[in-house]
């Protein structure tokens, strides 16, 4: 996933720390970066779930750190990519690894009836769909 700076320079996704009212740390945030001139932007794919991460914090915050991996899968993934202990994995293995993890965990959820877990897990399941996609 690369996108052309406005000085014409590619940029490239990083793991960026985004800070919300100087009290939440909101850690892993795919940001596309300007080596060339420094600018940065959010990644449009996941801005929506970063802003419902941010509207469910509302407005007065408690001192927090939360990790964006947690709630979207392309940061989760992201993630995953750089660990060193993966390396050596192919991001194709390491996505199938994920999808075959959220299926059992929506078998799990289900077999429950954990109508809240099962949504979460499906729409873990639709953004790794989308972000197979766009990739």
């Amino acid at each position: 996933m690369f996108k052309t700076c406005t000085c014409g320079k590619e940029m490239n996704v990083r793991l960026r720390t985004v800070i919300y009212t100087n009290k939440v740390s909101i850690t892993n945030v795919p940001v596309l970066c300007c080596e060339d001139c420094t600018s940065s932007e959010v990644v449009p794919e996941i801005k929506n779930d970063l802003k419902y991460l941010i509207k469910q914090l509302g407005n007065q915050p408690e001192l927090q750190e939360l990790d964006f991996g947690e709630s979207n899968e392309f940061a989760y993934m992201l993630g995953m990519a750089t660990r060193k202990e993966l390396s050596h994995r192919a991001i194709d293995d390491l996505v199938q690894d994920r999808i075959n993890q959220l299926l059992d965990l929506l078998i799990l959820a289900s077999s429950l009836d954990d109508q809240t877990w099962t949504k979460d897990i499906e729409r873990r399941l639709v953004q790794i769909s989308e972000l197979t996609f766009s990739t």
